[in-house]
């Protein structure tokens, strides 16, 4: 059977000895007195619920699946409505909510952490509090006072739930295309028409009330995104008391059959004439949605580092128990017929590369959680700007970098099971699956790599990438002085001067020939990611060397060096790839593939 124990150690590490956070938050008035232990019992309750209560959850959902009853109805999984029940009852939809609206007023970090454990539980369950938590982001930032009292307290307390309603069954990413129409109504409200698909947890029984942001067109809209507006659309129209009152027309058509995630509901949404109300102003629905969106690209990575840490936990357990051969160096366990597999070379390098990738993602999405903290919050202006720029700049990154390596990693994961990991019952095959999705939906990779090399990188001539190198450079400027950091340093140094030639070499190309940006941009992602990585793993690597005689440092610092060993060394390959441009990609001609 699978096992998940929340990984608390190395989340307080980052929290309290990479990024300070006691400190960071007396920086910001509404934390200031928020403390290192009442930051680590929030984490620690948490870890209980998912280990607890969702985890044992999530092979029975996924065997089972969600259930479309009929008219629009589904069931999700045995157990689910319960436990969501009592994620509701503990408080932890609202935690990092706003108090005017009922929420705890905790750190968007602390949020952060909650979900890395939900997500190693059971991300097909964390899905439907997922999506409610970034419609109240976008409310929270867009909608009316009117709506923001009719609606965020339920969904703040969990009582109703929300969904993003953006893809059309001819229309994925290219979201200028949709055919959605919304009619102004005599009372002021719309009425909505069209068909949405992929919608995550569009319906199910676990909540009174769900509340759809869906885009549509007003009959005067402009042609492309430019012309989409955000609308509310509730499952029911709320009384003036605020209960779930009558029925509006929009409905669960059908439920999609999946490769992964099948405890949550994938829906078909029909809206006919459904009564909606505006959100924002006309015409500028995507920067709404964007809110919502660029939450999901961060909780997408979340999903995918809870996914690679807990399929990471599974395999070691495995390979530490499973004998199968000898050591190459000879007999490790004398009174058994075999060693454990531990021993062997190659499983090694794969639960080394599933460590790696896990511990450099957590510092990663924990770090962006204080930044977002921090463009919200800070008292000097400049932090706050700054912050906002390297969360711009980073948000593909996560999304996308985290979610190819913990899909790799769940993959090692099942090879370190071997045959068993095909099996079912080991649970690890699931991992796989679940995780296939984090790569496509909320913008595909190729999508997150082309919005980093144009939008984030090039558009502005570099200055978010500059601001992240700054940051480089000061640390390497730091530790100069410490023989004991050569070995992270100089490959650091390395390889942010190879992403400087290479940003400059692409925007060259790219002025004379657009294709050239995407065929680079994927194989650019890849390189920045591992930038990114590397500066965190040496800074890492700095604290480890001060604690030579503790294990978990011992282990920090093994691991660092496995990382600039073993997988920093693709970069080699995919700068290659890069500059290879795009003559080669776009020269046979369509009709002869």
């Amino acid at each position: 059977m699978p096992q998940y124990t929340p990984p608390l150690r190395d989340m307080q590490f980052v929290l309290h000895e990479m990024l300070n956070v006691e400190q960071a938050f007396k920086e910001m008035p509404p934390h200031a007195d928020l403390d290192a232990d009442t930051v680590n019992s929030v984490i620690e309750e948490a870890g209980k619920f998912a280990a607890n209560v969702i985890f044992p959850l999530n092979q029975s959902g996924d065997e089972e699946g969600c259930t479309y009853v009929g008219d629009g109805v589904v069931k999700a999984p045995k157990g689910f409505k319960e436990a969501y029940a009592q994620y509701c009852e503990a408080g932890w939809p609202s935690l990092s909510c706003d108090p005017d609206f009922g929420g705890q007023g905790l750190p968007e970090l602390v949020n952060n952490v909650l979900y890395e454990m939900l997500n190693s539980a059971n991300q097909a369950w964390t899905m439907y509090p997922g999506l409610s938590h970034g419609a109240y982001a976008a409310l929270i930032a867009r909608g009316s006072d009117e709506l923001k009292q009719a609606y965020l307290p339920k969904i703040v307390s969990g009582e109703w739930t929300g969904t993003m309603c953006l893809t059309e069954p001819h229309a994925g990413t290219d979201l200028g295309i949709i055919r959605t129409k919304a009619e102004p109504n005599a009372d002021g409200t719309y009425a909505i028409s069209g068909t949405k698909i992929f919608i995550s947890a569009g319906e199910h029984d676990l909540s009174a009330n769900i509340i759809h942001l869906v885009l549509a067109r007003l009959p005067d809209a402009p042609a492309g995104t430019k012309g989409i507006s955000l609308f509310i659309v509730p499952k029911f129209i709320p009384n003036a008391d605020g209960t779930p009152g009558e029925r509006n027309t929009v409905k669960c058509a059908s439920i999609e059959h999946k490769m992964g995630i099948h405890g949550n509901a994938t829906s078909v949404i029909n809206l006919d004439g459904a009564k909606g109300w505006l959100v924002g102003e006309p015409h500028k629905g995507m920067s709404g949605m964007f809110i919502m969106m660029n939450g999901a690209r961060l909780g997408v990575g979340m999903q995918s580092l809870g996914l690679g840490e807990v399929a990471y936990q599974n395999s070691l357990a495995y390979a530490r128990e499973r004998l199968q051969s000898r050591a190459l160096t000879g007999p490790k366990l004398k009174d058994k017929p075999a060693d454990p597999i531990i021993v062997h070379p190659d499983v090694r390098r794969m639960l080394l590369t599933q460590k790696a990738y896990n511990e450099a993602g957590r510092f990663l999405t924990y770090w962006v959680g204080l930044m977002i903290d921090q463009s919200h919050k800070h008292t000097d202006e400049k932090v706050r700007e700054e912050a906002d720029e390297l969360v711009a700049l980073l948000t593909p990154i996560v999304k996308a970098f985290i979610t190819d390596n913990a899909f790799e990693s769940t993959n090692l994961g099942m090879q370190v099971f071997g045959g068993h990991g095909f099996i079912k019952e080991t649970g690890v095959e699931q991992y796989v699956r679940d995780a296939r999705i984090n790569l496509i939906y909320e913008g595909t990779n190729t999508i997150q790599s082309l919005d980093l090399i144009s939008r984030k990188v090039l558009l502005d001539g570099g200055k978010k990438l500059m601001k992240f190198g700054k940051l480089v450079q000061d640390f390497i400027k730091a530790q100069a002085a410490n023989p004991e950091m050569k070995e992270f340093i100089e490959p650091l140094m390395d390889i942010g001067d190879k992403v400087t030639k290479l940003t400059g070499e692409l925007g060259q190309k790219a002025m004379k020939n657009p294709d050239e940006l995407g065929a680079a941009a994927v194989p650019y992602l890849r390189v920045v990611g591992h930038l990114v990585y590397s500066y965190l793993w040496a800074r890492m690597a700095a604290v480890a060397l001060a604690k030579p005689e503790d294990d978990f440092y011992k282990a920090k610092l093994a691991t660092a060096r496995f990382y600039f060993a073993k997988l920093l060394p693709e970069t080699a390959y995919q700068i290659r790839s890069a500059r290879a441009g795009s003559d080669t990609l776009m020269a046979l001609d369509a009709a002869l593939f």
